[in-house]
């Protein structure tokens, strides 16, 4: 069975230091087992640079993984969920953040 994930797009916020703040100290302590059942992995990317040296569209991804489609479903339809997708929504001054759902394919080198 593939796993799945959520796959969270931030577009370049209009005062950074503000949303770095209210990323790491209060959006991040929503993302957790205790608040996402069936979460097994959270990997917070900040993208630092294109390959043109001009200011990214997008400032954070954020990747919450999943053993199974299910698990992911389960996890989407809790309170807990929603109360983080809505504080995402409230704290990205640059638009409203892209969210996707992927399964994912594995290879190891």
């Amino acid at each position: 069975m593939a796993g799945a994930k959520i796959v969270v797009i931030y577009p370049y916020p209009q005062d950074v230091d503000t949303f770095e703040r209210a990323y790491t100290e209060e959006h991040v302590p929503l993302v957790g087992t205790q608040t996402l059942k069936g979460l097994t992995k959270f990997v917070a990317t900040k993208i630092v640079g294109t390959a043109d040296g001009s200011q990214p569209p997008f400032y954070r991804l954020a990747e919450l993984h999943f053993a199974s489609m299910d698990a992911l479903k389960e996890c989407a339809a809790s309170p807990g969920a929603q109360a983080a997708v809505g504080h995402a929504i409230s704290i990205s001054s640059g638009g409203v953040p892209i969210f996707m759902i992927g399964e994912e394919e594995t290879r190891t080198y």
